[in-house]
């Protein structure tokens, strides 16, 4: 039987290992010794030594060589959470260890998160909440109705085609809703496939009735989507960002809801996060803010350690993980 530790931080193991994972990666490894941290294994390093496969996940250690050179046996990295970035090296990569992410496990409850506000956004659900709170006549329904999107022939843009913006994508085929997206990665035959039209990213602003970002929080993408894309939308249009705060100008992004309070921002994530006290993204009446709840969040993170579980079946029969990490994955990941 190959042998194994828990490496990550205490309240992460519970909620990403519950025990019914637990006892599902029990068949195939011996855990030798008790959940450790990231500070606590650097003080014992000699424990990696008997060590096949390691679990980690939010908190895992450094994969440096200090780390590396105490675990010679070490097969397989098994991260139940998303981005690797945190925890990889180069030193890593020269060892050609295999590692794996739970990062499309996360990704279901931010496609979930997203299309519920998707769909609110389609019936101006917030703009009513706000206009409820001054004019309690139910006059905003007689004004609006006619400018209400709804979930029927209406436009869905989507910015980025990664993990979450493929799940938000299938989720929708449930409505009929046209969906169109900015992904410069994706071709043409793809997008057919994911029944998605590729348009430039000024279009999906101008076209779309909710538009929903989900590109990675990159050099190359830091302040991506700036005023004059907001500036574009269609009265009463909803913009929606469960990516990274940093995509987004966020100053321009103020300025622009402030002169137009017919758009609304749905903000599960900010830059910084969360923002600054005197923000006005707390008070504007067009944003409605989340604290980067979108996530997995309490049982939702034991889908992330079942992924894992399931990769670790997968290399005890011999057949190739499904979300293994290489490299050049882990450069254009969140």
């Amino acid at each position: 039987m190959y042998k194994g530790l828990f490496i990550l931080n205490a309240d992460a193991y519970e909620t990403i290992y519950p025990s019914h994972v637990r006892e599902r990666i029990a068949k195939y490894v011996d855990i030798y010794a008790p959940p450790q941290t990231a500070d606590s294994i650097r003080t014992q390093l000699s424990l990696l030594g008997e060590a096949d496969f390691i679990f980690s996940g939010w908190g895992g250690p450094l994969l440096d060589h200090t780390f590396l050179d105490a675990a010679p046996r070490l097969k397989a990295f098994f991260y139940g959470a998303g981005s690797v970035k945190g925890i990889v090296t180069d030193a890593f990569w020269e060892r050609k260890i295999p590692i794996t992410s739970a990062y499309a496990a996360n990704a279901v409850p931010v496609a979930e998160y997203t299309v519920s506000q998707i769909l609110f956004a389609l019936k101006l659900g917030w703009h009513f909440v706000h206009r409820l709170r001054t004019d309690r006549s139910y006059q905003a329904k007689k004004e609006w109705a006619g400018a209400v999107p709804g979930a029927y022939g209406s436009t869905v843009g989507l910015i980025s085609l990664g993990m979450v913006g493929r799940k938000v994508r299938e989720r929708l085929r449930h409505f009929d809703v046209r969906v169109i997206a900015y992904d410069p990665f994706v071709p043409k035959e793809e997008a057919d496939r994911l029944d998605v039209e590729l348009c430039p990213l000024e279009d999906v602003f101008r076209r779309a009735d909710v538009v929903s970002l989900h590109t990675p929080w990159l050099k190359e993408t830091e302040g991506m989507i700036t005023g004059a894309h907001l500036a574009s939308m269609k009265p009463r249009a909803t913009f929606i960002n469960t990516s990274r705060g940093a995509v987004v100008k966020e100053r321009e992004m103020i300025e622009v809801l402030k002169q137009r309070p017919d758009l609304y921002a749905v903000l599960d994530v900010t830059y910084p996060e969360p923002p600054a006290p005197d923000s006005p993204l707390y008070t504007l009446p067009n944003v409605v803010l989340t604290p980067h709840i979108a996530g997995s969040m309490s049982k939702e993170c034991g889908r992330m350690g079942m992924y894992m579980a399931e990769e670790l079946e997968r290399y005890c029969n011999g057949e190739p993980f499904r979300w293994e990490i290489t490299k050049e994955k882990a450069a254009i990941m969140a």
